[in-house]
């Protein structure tokens, strides 16, 4: 199997048979084995009636639906887990992707050596107001985070080599960063190809702010995990030691006033500095045994993950 063609799909019955032809026109012309996977994010249409259709007409369709709505990221999860392609192909349902584009990222994969290429939506033909610009602020946030210079990390079309989507894990909102999941993985052969971008033909947009809003989140778990998964402590420790100092040198200001400056004044409690002290002290404690505990963890972890190995080599 050369290619599996991955599409999530949320409600899009009118589009599905039109992309359908679409993407096989494309792959009997390049002459390509292939396989299509819908994945049925819980439509409320006629969407999985088609794809059964689809998939009697054409051995080649294959469908998993979700009895309810789950997410972008658990369908093109639910997708990787069953593609046999050699290289892996997602695209939207809404026939904003163009499968003309198929063969040149098939390429760029197989004999360019890319572990992953991005598309590159640079003319949009979306909502400048409540897509555009909020999609330039995102990838903007993303390229500094994560340090992968994509410019368009929403695309839905990318190509990956199969290595990628058997080893990563996309949940969540975790879709819009899976080259940061790649480059955290240790592919590090990631590029970007200007594709063509078309206006939607049917139904309505699925996005909302609050996919914005969650994304903005997600990128921020991104960003700590690939920065301080492996080392919490490095965060955790440096903050409370930061906070425990703070605290004690109020405390221990307090207690130089109180026995010699101004013995006769106002008590400690009475005064706020000894609220701040006292706050701080315990915040930094607090901070500081969530790396402890961090460590712990991830150490535990590692000695499973040995003694596993170990028993597989004794057996």
């Amino acid at each position: 199997m050369q290619l599996s063609i991955v599409i999530p799909l949320l409600n899009e019955e009118e589009s599905l048979k039109e992309l359908y032809d679409w993407i096989v026109s494309v792959m009997q012309s390049n002459h390509f084995l292939y396989e299509i996977i819908f994945v049925d994010d819980g439509s409320t249409d006629a969407s999985w009636a088609t794809i059964s259709k689809l998939s009697k007409e054409n051995t080649n369709v294959k469908g998993i639906r979700f009895l309810r709505n789950f997410g972008k990221s658990q369908a093109l999860h639910a997708g990787f887990n069953a593609a046999t392609g050699d290289v892996v192909i997602t695209m939207d349902a809404d026939l904003q992707d163009n499968p003309e584009e198929i063969p040149a990222l098939y390429s760029l994969i197989r004999s360019e050596g890319y572990d992953l290429i991005s598309g590159w939506k640079k003319k949009r033909y979306d909502s400048i107001i409540f897509k555009n610009l909020p999609s330039k602020l995102f990838n903007w946030a993303a390229r500094r985070t994560s340090g992968v210079k994509l410019n368009d990390f929403n695309c839905g079309l990318k190509a990956y080599d199969r290595s990628v989507i058997k080893t990563i894990e996309v949940s969540g909102e975790m879709h819009r960063y899976i080259p940061v999941l790649a480059k955290n993985a240790g592919f590090s052969k990631i590029g970007e190809k200007v594709v063509q971008h078309q206006s939607r033909k049917y139904g309505k947009t699925k996005f909302g702010m609050d996919r914005f809003i969650n994304g903005f989140l997600d990128l921020i778990t991104i960003w700590f995990v690939s920065k301080f998964g492996k080392r919490p402590m490095h965060l955790f420790g440096a903050l409370g030691v930061v906070m425990f100092l703070i605290g004690f040198g109020f405390a221990l200001y307090l207690g130089i006033d109180k026995l010699f400056l101004n013995p006769f004044g106002r008590l400690i409690t009475d005064r706020p500095q000894f609220y701040i002290a006292l706050t701080s002290m315990v915040m930094g404690t607090q901070l500081f045994l969530a790396g402890f505990l961090g460590e712990i963890m991830i150490r535990s972890k590692r000695e499973e993950k040995r003694y596993v190995i170990a028993a597989k080599i004794a057996l």
